[in-house]
């Protein structure tokens, strides 16, 4: 790294450091200098980091000191690494010495006596110790733990441990510097006092390590609880339950004692230290897991009641709750296997020995690596590890482990066990070749964990045989087998998957078609023929398994006997079966015209009857919830022996049923389902087109318009085919519209009847704030706390419990309205408003907030002034409004309170009088005679005068005396004047009021509250006024109300982690990606300001920045560093996520806060929780006992090393949050002894240390390079052994959090306690807020489609679907379920690369429970451009392709009861696939009608059989069309809107979304979905995209919207428009033109939609100048003819061999080959068609018709042909080129004059030959290896080039004419941002540029 690149990055790392200084809480992150660039390789030997950070702090104090610190670091650089070979070591040693260099320059060039070094480093040790107090500030913190006190302020201990880790650390490295100097000293024999410094020193190091252990503290830094040194700081150690947990791992009396030699360090050794001395774990995986048990153990006691003990012990109950959830997926899995178990049973025991097992297994488990997602894997190992563990137990000796020694003698789990496993896991991930390779050539992670389902693994043995099959490598050109599964790819798992499902569609349509065709009459006849559906029946039951068979080729050699058995016996009975059953329904077809009864249907009968009945015996006993449970219990072999053959027993997917309510309730939802599907589709599709057959069959002398060879003498069979075709393809896809609409309305009444919506305006907040407190007080206070305190506390009226409730709400509401304020959502005006006073006062009333009641007085005065009628007329027109009546009652005992206690004596008798005066006549009614009312203006402003002059400080003396005055005689009727003014006189009262008492606090701020109340006159009805704060404050008051599990106290809430992946994303903006513009002039920064207007005048406001002009911002400054951050909390960026996720250990602290008070004295809380709140040190421990948040920044260190900005920003949230924790891989090369590199990777967790830098707090080895499947899996794995607690949120590096919400998050987890089936939950989903749905009405599309799934879409999966699974984030795992199961993602590549899903398949395979919570939601950040929206889509279609292969598809569709798996399918894979329908009927339609057409038969079968009527076709067209524009897809959409914004507004929105072509958005979303999905499945190549999250805020050219969306929408668009033509031209139409005008509609929309979607949703899409440069881009692109590293975007030669990159295998070609024979129809329909042809209809004109097609290839090839590339006849070439340019449109002429060609021939013959050309093209494409081989590859992709040309010209003509009109620009940009022109923002400015953020002051 050069000189300036290092000075570049220290500035920056210097200057992010200094902003980072402001943070909340944080320490300000100094500046590392030198020390920060040592290499890793350095750091891991010596401890030359803390040497030069030690030099970098003692530089001003003592040069000379720091000099020798650099100059040893030097010496101990070059001597550890003396030809700096390691990674960054020359650089290091370079600046180091430049450094030094730099130092001695300082000295003016005067000589060093390096000799004196010693004495003068010892000299000056002294004096730095006797400066620093050391001794004394250790002694102070022993006395401080002794004590157990927390009441100590935390920023005083905070500093004094921070210093006294400064001190210790300087001297630490002093003492080390020493000690080799004076060794050096004494050897050479430098000095004669070198001997006697030499001895000091070295006594000095040998008391530093026998010292206390917090000097040990700063090198074994801590991550939760100082288990191995205590901390000044941290308060976890001292509670009760965390001691207990500590002293439950210590050594007991019973347990082997460890050898001498074995050193524990300071602690005193427990059973950790003896796991990790017999079987050789790491140290820190030992440290790591030690913590995780404690807390663990301490987590599980709290729960059960805190010990009260002086020395707290843990108990049996919480010890045995843990040990049954570690271990219980290990006793289920010895279960299976019939296997013994390590230890007897549970009950036998000791607890003791239950902590040593669940310790070994999370050690197992902890140093698993990517073995962690093999949990059947860890089973067997930890099944041998504690086997012999309880061996030494029981013999009461510790030997190393037989398993885990290795031949030298070492000892290491890591290298004997895991590396073994992992090194073949690896080895077969590499043949993967990064995803290409088909799934059955290598095994993933699923075939090496069911390698552990049969007890044949105990071939593995142990110690593991390197030479068993499991650990056998793959050779070349070998496979080495698959387990039980092979994910062939096919189309046809989807029949294997859901076969039971295939079997009935098909069966009821055969029932109903049959039913259909004799009239609809159910005869005795009919009833036969319906009986055919048994062979039907029994015939897809043998194809089964059939598949079966076929689809396990691959993995016969290495299945297990029984698996092979089973799937002969299957194929044998069904085989059998459908023999027999097919043998006896034909006979009985034989005998059908018997009238007597017929022996051979008699046997059908009791064949088909006994088979029916055994079948529906098996489905009872095995599907059926009551019955399941009965058949589980029986161990009868024959009936066990049927249930294995009916079903297949894996070791997953056992026991999947529910409550018998519950399967009532989804079984009710599919009749209805399947009534409405079966009703329309026979009424509708089947019976109208039954009749219409019947009459084509008949039909006789059709006439064909070409060469008939396959449509003669097979009934019009054809011609009934093209009828059919779509009528079957909507009744396979129609379910999902019934299921779709009802699951909207089923939706719909949960949400209603969860009372969602019930709160969605301001006004209807403002109507029911006054019940929020008690709302609060009942769901979000702890039950324990109410109990304990609430009955003690006013228990005479309602009225005291109300002012209890707002004690208690007020604080909270007013931390919500803080957080609103911090984060720039509401102005402070708008959040004092919104403050609630903390009624903690003498007041017994409530007071409310000033939105409630600003403005009522004004009002209230304006209606005394006006009336005219007694007091109770008045009072009763206030009571009308309940906020005026607590306005008025709180204004005026206010004021009393107020005057009593500003004066005493005879002043204060005066106020007492006046005020007995008023209350008598409100009692007597007469009140209006008491007072001049009409003079309340003038005593109101006198009083605002005084609480003014209060306010300031000032002397209110004389503004007392006024309004006393104007009371007297101007408030006060005539009577009681004249009674005040006889018994005073006015010189009199000025002396008496002229000295007032001073205010307390209380009194202030009851001041100020009056005086905002007198004085704001404009209403608060719109307060607050952003939308965001808005919908925030709804939702959370909304929430109060709905069911939510009551909250425990939060030393008993579970305890639980936030975890989220981050690989290379956005962390925060930079000042210079801020104000990067784009080709508009548009900067990001401009941008955000544009559309966040308010919210930029609230950061403003709060950042106190004026407008001072063009002024630059200084990017050091503090202004700099809130700007950056403001800006990244409006993205997508880790910081916002960071920012939200820390929600949670705020609002624990709170409600730890609360909690506090209220079991001290609720009488006198004082939660006042302003701007300087600071938690004490309970607060933050018990925070931390119950809160971890755990980032995955996988490639941080790698970002560290390259001195990244990211990296930097990390640091820097590090550092303005405590308690955040980031883990990263780690890579480091070494030599190995034969002198070769290689590479070790660890796992690192680290944290910030006091001073901002990056504390390492673990570091466990890996046993290689992690990422052998998808990323973000792997990535979620090696950090997951960092997080705590039992649960485990995932949270996305684009989601928000909000302090509201985070209140609720420990109702949330009392979930999993819950009652919500057989089963508690084991994944708790939560409601999603989709926030980036403001701008755009793309953006917005998005938004709702989205929004709609995971709210109404996910309820209805959860109850009463039962089939909810992991979408995604933010669900909460439970975290010791998961992690002893294989994780919360799985990772094999490609087949798992929608890896949030499949955790949601694993959990409900074992027998896990999913449900969906909707009282808490979570922000999330969406796509908000087309291409980034068709990028993430194609995306999760690729992913669900995938799916369809997959086992755990395959074992869930198998193993699920009937409806439930219904359920499952249409939901999942069914979803996509009924996309693929919907798509796939236009073509069916068109291309049936197309060959009707071009046949000639659409006349004869028209006027034959009255086709055009036939209303079979109109519901086809019509069900195509809604579900085309996205009709149904909408449904839930409009659901939601009517439930959550009201009827009115909800159908506004979607009418105003229809105004802005959401139909268009849908149906192309529609293509997209099919084509990654079927693309997936037919060739693979499903990847993860990265969408990008940034701003859309550019415009896309066309070139790129090209490559985008050529293949998956232009071309199918194209070939659609080009049917529809071809139908225009040649369709028959006579009389009604019903259908025809159905089909332009229904499918010229997709038609349009498919083209022009890109340019329609494109940001400036029909600007002219743009449109014109696009169209300079893309002919360049075209032309451009790339090479060896050109990109696809820059070149269409590079792009189309890319697009090509999908078809590998011969299978793909083949299916390929065939999809492409489609495009050979039209010419050979056409031909016939010409005028030139006339009647004939010989083949031979078609063969004519390809001599054609080859003389125009031929003109094509002369034309295209370059001069370049033939040297030889450049001149003959362009010859050849001329004459055929002057020769060809003379012939044409000539040809269209003297033969029968017309002009009308010429362009039928290009419909003609262009689908021919393609479907040529598509050919030579799919069998490119062997084109290239025949030398034609270059004028086939000549020949794709003007193909290219031709679509890009047709697509680019209508965009360029829009472009023409500047309207259409206009109307676009409305349309586009129409959310944005609603909120008044100026989005003209951002799409017309011109630099108009220069105008913008920042």
């Amino acid at each position: 790294m050069s000189k300036s690149t290092f000075k570049n990055w220290e500035r920056l790392v210097q200057a992010t450091l200094r902003r980072g200084h402001v943070a909340v809480g944080g320490h300000g992150r100094s500046s590392s200098g030198i020390a920060g660039t040592v290499p890793v390789s350095l750091k891991r030997e010596t401890n030359i980091d803390a040497i030069l950070e030690a030099a970098d702090h003692l530089q001003i104090q003592n040069p000379t000191v720091a000099r020798i610190l650099c100059e040893q670091a030097y010496t101990m650089a070059q001597n550890l690494d003396p030809l700096s070979d390691g990674k960054g070591v020359l650089q290091f040693k370079t600046g180091l010495m430049t450094v030094i260099k730099q130092k001695l320059l300082v000295r003016g060039g005067k000589q060093i006596d390096r000799s004196r070094d010693v004495e003068l480093l010892w000299e000056f040790y002294q004096q730095y110790k006797a400066r620093y107090r050391v001794d004394d500030i250790q002694k102070e913190e022993q006395k401080w733990r002794e004590s157990g006190n927390f009441s100590t302020s935390h920023g005083d201990l905070g500093h004094r441990y921070s210093e006294m880790r400064n001190a210790i650390s300087i001297l630490r490295a002093l003492v080390e510097v020493m000690e080799v100097l004076s060794d050096a000293a004494v050897t050479n024999e430098v000095h004669s006092l070198a001997s006697e410094v030499h001895s000091l020193i070295k006594a000095e190091l040998r008391r530093i390590k026998k010292s206390d252990a917090v000097l040990s503290g700063q090198f074994l830094p801590f991550n939760i609880v100082p288990l191995d040194t205590p901390s000044l700081t941290n308060a976890t150690g001292l509670f009760p339950e965390v001691k207990a947990a500590i002293s439950s791992i210590g050594y007991v009396a019973d347990l082997p004692r460890l050898p001498t030699s074995f050193d524990t360090g300071l602690r005193d050794p427990d059973i950790f230290d003896m796991l990790e001395f017999v079987f050789g774990f790491q140290k820190d995986n030992i440290r790591n897991q030690r913590e995780n048990v404690v807390l663990t153990i301490a987590n599980a006691e709290s729960q059960l009641g805190i010990p009260i003990e002086p020395e707290p012990k843990v108990s049996d109950g919480a010890v045995n709750n843990v040990f049954l959830k570690v271990l219980d997926n290990y006793i289920k899995w010895c279960k299976y296997l019939r296997l013994r178990a390590a230890f007897d049973s549970v009950e036998s025991i000791s607890k003791e020995r239950k902590i040593i097992l669940v310790s070994l297994y999370f050690c197992t488990w902890g140093e698993a690596a990517n073995v962690r997602f093999l949990p059947e894997c860890i089973c067997y190992i930890f099944h041998h590890m504690a086997g012999e563990l309880c061996l030494m137990l029981n013999h009461g000796e510790v030997t190393p482990s037989k398993g885990c020694t290795g031949e030298d003698g070492s000892i290491s789990f890591l290298e004997q066990v895991i590396c073994p496993i992992y090194n073949t896991i690896s080895a077969e991930a590499a043949n993967n070749l990064n995803g290409k390779a088909a799934h059955s050539e290598w095994r993933n992670y699923d075939d090496f964990n069911e390698f552990f389902w049969s007890s044949s693994c105990f071939a593995l043995s142990w110690p593991l045989k390197k030479d068993s099959s499991f650990l056998m490598k793959p050779r070349p050109n070998k496979k080495t087998g698959k387990s039980i599964f092979v994910e062939h790819r096919t189309f046809l798992h989807l029949f294997r998957s859901f076969h039971r499902m295939w079997i009935f569609l098909v069966v009821m349509f055969q029932a109903l078609s049959i039913v259909a065709f004799n009239d609809g009459r159910l005869t005795f006849k009919t009833f036969k023929q319906v009986l055919s559906v048994g062979p039907t029946y029994v015939c897809m039951n043998f194809i089964k398994s059939c598949l079966d068979v076929l689809l396990m080729l691959g993995a016969f050699r290495t299945s297990r006997n029984f698996a092979i058995l089973r799937i002969v016996i299957r194929l044998s009975l069904s085989c059998l079966s459908s023999i027999v059953v097919t043998y006896l329904y034909v006979r009985v077809l034989k005998d059908q015209n018997k009238t007597t009864g017929s022996v051979p249907f008699q046997l059908y009968m009791l064949t088909v009857g006994t088979y029916a009945f055994f079948r529906l015996v098996l489905a009872l006993l095995l599907k059926f919830p009551f019955f399941r449970q009965l058949s589980d219990k029986c161990d009868q072999s024959v009936f066990q022996f049927i249930k294995w053959i009916y079903q297949e027993r894996h070791y997953v997917g056992i026991g999947l049923y529910e409550k018998p309510a519950d399967y009532i309730r989804y079984v009710f939802f599919w009749l209805v389902v399947l009534i409405c599907k079966f009703a329309f589709a026979y009424y509708l599709l089947i019976e109208p087109l039954a009749d219409s057959t019947k009459l084509i069959v008949k039909l006789r002398g059709l006439q064909y318009s070409w060469h008939s060879f396959l449509s003669q003498g097979n009934n019009n069979l054809w011609s009934v085919v093209s009828l059919w075709a779509p009528v079957v393809s909507i009744y396979l896809m129609d379910i999902h519209i019934w299921y779709t609409i009802l699951s909207a309305l089923v939706g719909g009444v949960s949400g209603a009847r969860a009372r969602l919506g019930e709160i969605r305006t301001i006004p209807l907040l403002r109507k029911r704030f006054e019940t929020f407190p008690e709302a609060f007080f009942k769901n979000l206070v702890s039950s324990e706390t109410k109990r304990l305190h609430f009955d003690k506390i006013f228990p005479e009226v309602s009225q005291d419990y109300k002012k209890l409730y707002a004690v208690i709400f007020s604080p909270m509401w007013n931390e919500i309205v803080k957080s609103l304020r911090e984060e720039d959502y509401i102005s402070n005006r708008e959040m004092d408003l919104l403050h609630m006073p903390s009624n903690n006062g003498s007041l017994r009333f409530v007071q409310w907030p000033l939105f409630l009641i600003s403005n009522k007085i004004l009002l209230a005065i304006d209606y005394a002034r006006e009336s005219k009628d007694a007091q109770a007329d008045l009072w009763s027109r206030i009571l009308k409004d309940k906020y005026m009546t607590y306005a008025i009652q709180e204004s005026y005992y206010c004021i009393e309170m107020i005057l009593k206690c500003l004066v005493d004596g005879e002043a204060r008798l005066r106020i007492d009088r006046i005020f007995r005066e008023i209350n008598s006549s409100i009692l007597e009614g007469s009140l209006i005679l008491t007072l001049s009312l009409e003079k309340l203006p003038s005593v109101l402003s006198r009083f605002t005068a005084l609480t003014g002059l209060l306010i300031q400080g000032e002397n209110a003396g004389n503004a007392m005396h006024d309004f006393y005055e104007i009371v007297i005689h101007e408030f006060l009727a005539t009577d009681l004047r004249e009674q005040h003014e006889m018994s005073s006189n006015s010189n009199h009262s000025r002396h008496l009021f002229s000295k007032i008492n001073p205010v307390n606090h209380e009194i202030l701020e009851l001041v100020k509250r009056m005086h905002l109340l007198l004085t704001v006159k404009e209403s608060a009805a719109n307060v607050p006024k952003n939308l965001e704060a808005r919908r925030r404050l709804e939702f959370f008051t909304n929430s109060l109300f709905m069911d939510m599990p009551q909250a425990k106290p939060v030393c008993e809430m579970i305890p639980f982690s936030v975890f989220t992946p981050y690989f290379k994303e956005t962390v925060l903006f930079s000042l210079s990606e801020l104000r990067k513009e784009n080709e508009d002039g548009i900067s990001v920064l401009f941008y955000l300001k544009t559309v966040f207007k308010d919210e930029w005048k609230n950061f403003k406001e709060r950042t106190k920045r004026q407008e001072d002009g063009e002024a630059k911002i200084d990017e050091n400054s503090e202004y700099a560093l809130e700007l950056r951050f403001w800006a990244s909390y409006r993205g997508q960026t880790l910081a916002r996520t960071v920012r939200g996720m820390m929600y949670y250990r705020r609002a624990i602290m709170l409600q730890s806060s609360l909690e506090r008070f209220l079991e001290n004295d609720l009488s006198k809380i004082k939660l006042r929780l302003t701007q300087d709140y600071e938690p004490s040190l309970q607060q933050r421990a018990q925070a931390d006992i119950k809160f971890t948040y755990v980032v995955s920044c996988q490639i941080y260190g790698k970002q560290k090393e390259e001195k990244t900005v990211q990296a930097a920003d990390i640091g820097l949230l590090l550092q303005r949050n405590e308690a955040l924790r980031v883990a990263f891989i780690h890579e480091e090369e070494i030599k190995t002894a034969e002198g070769k590199v290689s590479k070790e990777y660890f796992s690192k967790l680290v944290k910030a240390d006091e001073h901002g830098k990056d504390q390492e707090i673990y570091s466990v080895k890996l046993p290689g390079n992690p990422k052998l499947g998808e990323g973000k899996p792997e990535n979620q794995n090696h950090a997951i052994i960092f997080t705590r607690g039992e649960a485990i949120q995932t949270i996305d590096m684009n989601q928000d959090n909000y302090l509201e919400e985070a209140m609720k998050m420990r109702n949330l987890l009392e979930e999993f306690r819950g009652n919500h089936g057989l089963r508690h939950p084991t994944i708790l989903g939560v409601r999603e807020h989709v926030f980036t749905g403001s701008v755009s009405s793309l953006a917005a599309f998005m938004s709702h489609q989205e929004g709609s799934f995971v709210t109404l879409g996910q309820r209805v999966l959860a109850k009463p679907l039962k089939v909810r699974m992991h979408y995604g984030h933010p669900d909460v795992f439970d975290r010791i379920f998961h992690i002893t199961r294989g994780g919360i993602s799985k990772a094999s590549r490609v087949i798992n690369i929608s890896e949030d899903i499949f955790a949601g398949f694993n959990s409900t395979l074992r027998q896990g429970n999913i449900t969906h919570h909707e009282y808490i939601q979570v922000g999330k950040g969406r796509d908000v451009g087309l291409n980034q929206i068709a990028i993430f889509e194609g995306k999760v279609a690729g992913g669900n392709g995938e799916q369809v292969l997959s086992r755990d598809v395959y074992r869930i569709g198998q193993h699920f009861d009937f409806f439930r798996m219904l359920s499952f399918y249409f939901t999942t894979v069914g979803y996509y696939v009924c996309t693929m329908v919907t798509v796939l009927t236009v073509y069916i339609f068109l291309y049936g009608r197309v060959y009707l057409a071009l046949s000639g038969l659409d006349e004869g079968l028209s006027r034959g059989a009255k086709i055009s009527d036939n209303k079979a076709l109109d519901t086809v067209l019509n069900a195509q069309f809604l579900v085309q524009i996205g009709v149904f897809t909408a449904v839930p959409m409009i659901v939601c809107f009517i439930l959550e914004s009201g009827l009115l507004k909800g159908l506004f929105s979607f009418s105003v979304m229809q105004l802005q072509l959401c139909s268009v958005f849908f149906a192309f979303s529609l293509l997209t979905r099919t084509h990654y999905f079927g693309r997936t499945i037919l060739h693979g190549g499903a990847k993860y995209q990265e969408t990008g999250r940034g701003f859309v805020i550019r415009h896309i050219n066309f070139c790129e919207n090209y490559r985008t969306y050529a293949r998956s929408h232009f071309v199918k668009g194209l070939e659609v428009a080009l049917l529809l033509i071809i139908y225009m031209a040649y369709g028959y139409r006579e009389g009604d033109n019903t259908i025809y005008i159905l089909v332009m509609i229904s499918s010229w929309f997709p038609v349009i939609s498919w083209l022009f979607a890109p340019f329609i949703f494109n940001p400036s899409g029909f600007e002219w100048q743009k449109t014109v440069d696009d169209f300079e881009e893309f002919i360049h692109w075209l032309l451009y003819k790339g090479g060896v590293g050109v990109l696809g975007k820059k070149s269409w030669e590079m792009w189309w061999e890319e697009e090509q990159m999908h078809i590998r295998t011969l299978r793909g070609r083949i299916l390929e080959t065939i999809l492409s024979l489609r495009f050979f129809i039209f010419q050979y329909g056409i031909v016939y068609k010409l005028h030139l042809t006339g009647d004939d209809r010989r083949l031979l004109v078609y063969g004519f018709s390809w001599i054609a097609l080859l003389v125009v290839s031929m003109i094509f090839k002369l034309f295209t042909l370059s001069p370049k590339r033939s040297a030889t006849l450049p001149l003959s070439i362009r010859l050849l080129q001329g004459v055929a340019g002057l020769v060809l449109a003379p012939t044409l002429i000539v040809l269209v004059r003297f033969t029968e060609l017309t002009v009308s021939d010429l362009f039928a013959s290009v419909l003609a030959f262009v689908p021919t050309g393609w479907g040529i093209l598509s050919l030579a494409i799919a069998w490119r290896p062997y084109i290239r081989h025949l030398g034609l590859w270059d004028f086939v992709k000549e020949f794709a080039r003007a193909y290219e040309a031709g679509m890009g010209m047709i697509i680019f003509v209508p965009v360029a004419i829009c472009s023409w009109f500047p309207f259409v620009s206009t109307f676009q940009s409305r349309m586009l941002f129409n959310q944005a022109f609603s909120r008044g923002l100026e989005i003209s400015l951002i799409l017309a540029g011109n630099k108009a953020n220069a105008q913008i002051v920042v």
